[in-house]
């Protein structure tokens, strides 16, 4: 293999990553800079030149997916020894085999899932189901606590347990006892094992080092404390490491993640070299200095992105009257956007939880978009749904009656389930009876927990069953398994064309020319139980995470009004939304404002307002109007002003399928009829007149009123500037 052609199409900051002789070596690549693309040349580079021995090259991921994905690129290399790809899991799992073979020792049982463990540990608790005390133990141990520990640990992470923590501590410590007493080991012993094995016999701990020489990590920002662990011990006193990761990428910390082993990866290794790519080939410019604005200032650890894409629309922000109407909207804007050239799979759907699917599939089954649910098990896929279903095959009984006494026992349970989580939480409880935006909302308590999903999916599966009765009242039970298959056939994986609906962690890694940011609301962006400094920081980066999966479009969405269960809850924008606003403003060369802290506000206070110019800056993109098309023929007064004013927003609005009022608010009109303002600053004095709004539309409005006879006959009489308005 030549080493001149792994270097070709390799930018400076590429080649230098991918030559450097530094080691230990960092790699912090931001989003869309090529890091896969770095890490395999890289590897490629080394072996070529003969700096690493292909048999003794380990590259670390953390899923089968991408362990793949790293394999098929190096065989592309043509090597004629291929490096070896894995988890952490599967790595250790293999040496522990090969240990326990040449000890004469029987493999443990593997625990693949600890849901028949958990249950007997658990009797009759009803407020802790096994799948959410699997993911507390996971967390623990990933976090290197241990069951005596967990109480404190739990406190100073702000874990939020629907049990007392010390409860939680004496069932995992049962775990563990059950687990010894059984011979059975879990995922996470794998790592402990084998991390506690190397540093304790020099023998073994020889081998796998002599075994593999040249380590390599992917997603180091993903890192947890126990995998650290392990990859100290495979690296021993060598240094041959290069980790590859993005700080501002770091999402994972409620599960254990712990990006500091990135962040401060030069301490953790005396002498290491940090290289930094920072030139960004997947998003347009536009959309990088919108991702940029999400960021915590002061906090960023990597430098901005540099584009490398040409120009493309900027960022749209639409607001809607309710999540149905969202979800309807979303939907027309996907099939607008789906033009030749761009198929359905070049668009997604991002949603911040798994329960704001519903609404997407529903109003894409109505548009007849193909769509696929991905990073979530398919609800027909979910083991809970089967079972309720074959049950209902067998009862054989009128649907309504069934579907009515199931209603009954799943309300019985989510009282139960909801009334534990905010006990768990009693600041959230606290806050029911205030602002939406701040308050628990139930679906988001449940969707915290096993229970509670298991809960949401037979919720689900009954809202379909009453969409079934409402074209056959006399449906029975043994018939309702065979629509719903029907109706949701075009839902699985197995297409290849098709929208992708997704949720923010799951997109990482993943990219399309069209992104939808849907759901943008306090209480779901950042997430209601985000409250810590630390906890509101990593909802930042995963909003930044989600707006750089676009290419060249980007629509970001809310709604006024969204429905949990039977409540109807109003809602307000995301408070990041703002930012989001001044930087798409900025792309638009909007004025500057003298003061920053006044502009946020101000926006802040435009995105919330009746007629949000957030709506405005989705209706101007679209618009390539005329904008004295009303005609310039038409009497001197207000009335005549304000009549061609109404047939321009009424023409504006018809070219961008939105309502009127959705460009420009009636209070709005009626003071550019009252008040005909000639220049910049006398549109600026009108208080019903937005800053965002003066920005996107101020030189069309302009245009109308001075194309009017009578616009130099009433001068404008400033007035004090209010926001909130439009």
């Amino acid at each position: 293999m030549d080493a001149d052609r792994v270097l070709e199409d390799l930018d400076p900051s590429q080649r230098r990553a991918v030559t450097s002789t530094a080691q230990p070596l960092a790699i912090l690549a931001g989003a869309g800079s090529g890091k896969t693309r770095v890490l395999t040349r890289r590897i490629a580079y080394r072996c070529a030149t003969g700096s690493a021995d292909p048999r003794r090259v380990l590259a670390l991921t953390f899923t089968r997916k991408a362990a793949a994905e790293l394999d098929g690129r190096l065989r592309a290399f043509g090597l004629r020894d291929l490096p070896a790809a894995g988890t952490f899991h599967a790595l250790a799992y293999a040496q522990l085999r090969a240990r326990w073979a040449s000890q004469g020792r029987a493999a443990p049982v593997l625990l693949d899932r600890k849901g028949r463990f958990l249950s007997r540990i658990l009797g009759n608790t009803t407020r802790m189901g096994p799948a959410d005390l699997a993911n507390e133990i996971e967390w623990a141990k990933s976090r290197l606590v241990t069951p005596d520990r967990y109480p404190i640990a739990a406190a100073q992470a702000d874990r939020r347990l629907p049990v007392p923590p010390e409860r939680i501590a004496e069932w995992y410590g049962r775990y563990e006892a059950d687990k010894r007493r059984r011979g059975a080991v879990d995922f996470d012993d794998l790592l402990a094992h084998c991390a506690d094995a190397i540093w304790d016999d020099p023998a073994f701990a020889a081998a796998q080092r002599w075994r593999f020489r040249h380590l390599f990590v992917d997603e180091y920002q993903d890192l947890n404390p126990l995998q650290e662990r392990l990859l100290r011990a495979w690296l021993g006193d060598g240094a041959d490491l290069c980790v590859v990761g993005d700080p501002n990428q770091a999402i994972y910390g409620w599960n254990g993640a712990d990006a500091s082993f990135l962040v401060r990866f030069a301490d953790h290794h005396p002498g290491a070299e940090v290289v930094e790519l920072r030139d960004s080939y997947r998003s347009t410019p536009q959309i990088l200095a919108t991702a940029a604005a999400v960021l915590d200032r002061g906090r960023g650890t990597v430098a901005p992105l540099v584009a490398h894409r040409a120009d493309g629309p900027a960022p749209v922000v639409a607001a809607f009257a309710t999540d149905g109407d969202e979800a309807n909207g979303v939907a027309r804007a996907v099939h607008d956007l789906h033009v030749p050239g761009r198929p359905w799979s070049s668009q997604a759907v991002l949603i911040r939880t798994n329960a704001q699917a519903t609404l997407f599939e529903a109003a894409f089954r109505r548009a007849a978009i193909p769509y696929r649910v991905r990073g979530a098990s398919q609800l027909l896929d979910q083991p809970d749904v089967r079972d309720l279903l074959r049950r209902l095959d067998r009862e054989q009984e009128p649907l309504a009656t069934t579907l009515a006494d199931l209603s009954g026992a799943l309300a019985d349970e989510r009282a139960t389930l909801v009334s534990a989580a905010f006990e768990a939480d009693p600041e959230s409880a606290a806050a029911m009876g205030d602002a939406a935006d701040a308050r628990l909302d139930e679906d988001l308590a449940l969707e915290a927990t096993a229970s509670g999903r298991r809960l949401l999916a037979h919720e689900h599966a009954v809202r379909l069953g009453r969409d079934l009765l409402v074209v056959d009242p006399t449906a029975r039970t043994d018939g309702f398994s065979g629509w719903l298959r029907t109706i949701l056939q075009d839902d699985g994986p197995g297409r290849a064309d098709a929208v992708d609906i997704v949720s923010f962690h799951a997109a990482k890694g993943l990219e399309w020319p069209v992104v939808h940011l849907v759901g943008l609301e306090a209480g779901l962006v950042p997430i209601t139980h985000a409250r810590s400094p630390d906890a509101r920081a990593e909802e930042r980066r995963l909003l930044y995470v989600a707006v750089t999966r676009a290419g060249e479009v980007l629509r970001c969405t809310w709604a006024r009004q969204r429905t949990f269960g039977e409540r109807v809850v109003d809602r307000s924008p995301s408070p990041f939304l703002a930012e989001l606003g001044i930087a798409i403003a900025t792309q638009q060369d909007a004025p500057p404002a003298s003061d920053p802290s006044s502009a946020l506000a101000q926006s802040r206070a435009a995105l919330a307002a009746a007629g949000p110019p957030s709506e405005v800056t989705a209706v101007s993109d679209r618009l390539d109007l005329d904008d004295t098309a009303a005609g310039a023929g038409a009497g001197a007064g207000p009335d005549t002003l304000r009549a061609e004013l109404r047939a321009w927003r009424a023409q504006a609005g018809r070219a961008a399928d939105v309502a009127p009022t959705v460009v420009l608010s009636d209070r709005a009109l009626e003071a550019l009829a009252q008040h005909r303002p000639r220049t910049e600053e006398d549109l600026a004095a009108i208080a019903e007149i937005g800053p965002l709004v003066r920005a996107r539309l101020g030189a069309r409005l302009l245009a109308v009123v001075a194309a009017h006879p009578g616009a130099d006959r009433h001068p404008l009489v400033p007035r004090p500037h209010a926001t909130g308005s439009v």
